[in-house]
């Protein structure tokens, strides 16, 4: 049978939220133990919370929103690189992982991981995250999903320029992965972000399956 690995962070009040951001919040808005008919809940959040995907309108003027996003790029054999050691990922970094031919999906485990184990809940501006050289050799590489595990693909306080180069040039990015029980090597994708309509962003599922 499959090994199949959920990634995905859990939502839940009090995780880890972008500075500015209203984090992530569910309340009911209906009880049985008040005399409902059900129990039913409201969420109120943010799109860039917890995993979840950017679509090119996130920094794009006129680029796709998450409804556009294809699924054959989220679903696929993906390669999880294992990089410890690094505070920030150079394009030399990603040039010495010698990636197997034909990578076009590439999820980068690093020392991040350690945090959504610890359930470390204050966000860390430390993180690691792609240098603005890194997001042009990814591109130059024609990998078209790069995956992270914290809540940004770039570096806190750096420009977007990061970011810009990823999705224009129609990568897509999928942020705040839990990567802390996968080893380097070669899975399956299956990464399926809610379909919000017009949205630079979404929530999304994801897992690893394994053979």
């Amino acid at each position: 049978m499959p090994k199949i690995i959920d990634v995905s962070v859990p939502l839940e009040v009090g995780m880890p939220a972008w500075p500015g951001s209203p984090g992530f919040q569910i309340y009911k808005t209906l009880t049985l133990e008040s005399g409902g008919d059900a129990n039913i809940s409201q969420l109120d959040t943010d799109v860039h919370i917890g995993t979840h995907v950017d679509a090119p309108c996130h920094f794009i003027t006129g680029g796709a929103a998450v409804e556009d996003l294809s699924l054959e790029v989220l679903i696929g054999s993906t390669y999880v690189a294992n990089l410890p050691e690094l505070t920030s990922i150079t394009a030399k970094d990603l040039e010495a992982l010698k990636l197997p031919k034909n990578t076009s999906r590439l999820l980068l485990k690093t020392r991040n991981s350690e945090l959504w184990q610890q359930e470390v809940r204050e966000f860390k501006p430390d993180f690691v995250a792609l240098t603005a050289d890194a997001a042009e050799w990814v591109v130059e590489h024609h990998i078209k999903l790069i995956g992270v595990d914290y809540l940004s693909v770039q570096r806190y306080g750096d420009s977007p320029l990061t970011h810009e180069i990823l999705l224009g040039a129609g990568v897509i990015i999928l942020e705040g992965l839990n990567l802390t029980n996968v080893d380097m090597g070669v899975y399956q994708l299956i990464c399926l972000p809610l379909k919000l309509v017009g949205s630079d962003g979404a929530p999304a599922r994801t897992v690893l399956v394994k053979e």
